[in-house]
């Protein structure tokens, strides 16, 4: 495989000033985290800080309700309650170990945001965090967040105003200021290495999983499940498993209200495709290479792109990936809730219902493991908005 490279996907893209941060950065990533040194102390972050491993949880009421077993990967339950702690924590710790002093990132949801945030303070680290003007009023509980942890931050109000945007921003920003920053990108896009980094730092997601589900079952799951924006859960979910052809690899993404020319962000299932910052992968975008706007209920899938190594398991057909509406994945967000307790995320929810869609379909032998990226405590106001529009 090309270097930078999934397939036919990924390489760098990128503009000639920032071509030398991102070669350092491709350098301090083989010469700092293949050390022993640095593995040992990413460790015992995510042990004793992030509180890794997180916990794989039977859901034996949704499972009986739906006729097969239904297990959850608890990333809510992990520091900050969201998997992005795994990736900023890794990122960061990177960043000091190149004696770099700030962190500069974009966020949607918020939770990417918040985990940056939290990473440098725990570090010692400077936080400018880029956020579409339209995901800070959204997302007002994690803006507060980001601010009581030191981190400044910054609305973008061109374009559509949301997660591409304050991507193009925070490039800028890395290009300007490129000596003391580092780009802490929060999912498996842009321009290599970031696709690969941060496929790294997830893949504890996985790992984790698959020996989890082997020491309770003495066996795999029949379907791994995760939701898919940028797609960094899913993949770092997805990677412990591709090797075993056994298990079906089930990527979610948000088809909007499902409307016909509705505004979605189910790149996979209906892009074509192009390069959208610096990395080639499947876009939603006109038939002349424009970026159509992009649509979902929950702002961390709210993006017209994709991680390039979602769209090369896709290419090979080791991964399936399908699309739920908003009514869909709200509805999927009370049924956990009422059954078991738990108030997941708006992105997590999607996968959810596309689980709770397979009832009546499946043997009452086939397990389904569904990635719980994050919880739902920052998508309450929008939940209630939405169930008192359809009241």
């Amino acid at each position: 495989m090309k270097k930078g490279y999934f397939g036919d996907f990924g390489g760098r893209f990128a503009p000639e000033l920032l071509m030398p941060p991102l070669l350092e950065l491709e350098e301090a990533m083989e010469r700092i985290m293949s050390t022993p040194a640095f593995g040992q102390e990413l460790g015992n972050l995510l042990e004793h800080y992030v509180g890794r491993p997180t916990a794989l949880y039977h859901c034996a009421r949704l499972s009986e309700e739906l006729g097969f077993g239904v297990w959850l990967k608890r990333e809510d339950l992990a520091h900050t309650g969201a998997h992005k702690i795994n990736n900023t924590v890794g990122q960061a710790l990177l960043a000091k170990h190149m004696g770099k002093t700030k962190l500069v990132a974009e966020t949607g949801a918020g939770q990417h945001g918040v985990a940056t945030a939290t990473a440098a303070a725990l570090l010692g680290l400077e936080c400018l965090v880029y956020m579409g003007a339209e995901d800070v009023v959204r997302q007002a509980h994690n803006v507060q967040r980001m601010e009581l942890l030191g981190a400044r931050v910054q609305p973008v109000e061109s374009g559509s105003r949301t997660l591409k945007d304050a991507i193009n921003a925070a490039m800028r920003h890395w290009i300007a200021e490129q000596e003391q920053t580092h780009y802490c990108l929060g999912s498996a896009v842009g321009p290599h290495p970031f696709p690969l980094l941060v496929r790294e730092l997830q893949a504890v997601i996985g790992r984790e999983a698959l020996e989890q589900f082997r020491r309770r079952t003495g066996s795999l799951p029949d379907r791994v499940v995760a939701c898919v924006g940028g797609g960094s859960n899913a993949i770092g979910m997805f990677h412990a498993f591709v090797p075993h052809p056994e298990v079906a690899l089930i990527g979610v993404e948000a088809a909007g209200d499902g409307s016909p020319g509705c505004c979605h962000s189910a790149t996979l299932s209906t892009g074509t495709t192009g390069v959208l910052h610096g990395t080639m992968t499947k876009l939603l975008q006109t038939p002349e290479g424009q970026i159509l706007p992009s649509h979902s209920l929950a702002p961390g899938l709210d993006y017209p792109g994709v991680g390039p190594e979602h769209a090369h398991l896709q290419a090979l057909g080791r991964a399936e990936y399908v699309s739920v509406t908003d009514n869909q994945a709200l509805a999927a967000f009370m049924r956990l809730a009422r059954t078991e307790g738990i108030l997941a995320a708006l992105e997590s929810s999607h996968a959810l219902a596309y689980a709770i869609g397979l009832a009546g379909t499946l043997p009452e032998t086939e397990n389904v493991v569904i990635c719980l990226s994050g919880r739902g405590d920052k998508d309450l106001e929008i939940v209630r908005a939405a169930l008192s529009k359809s009241e």
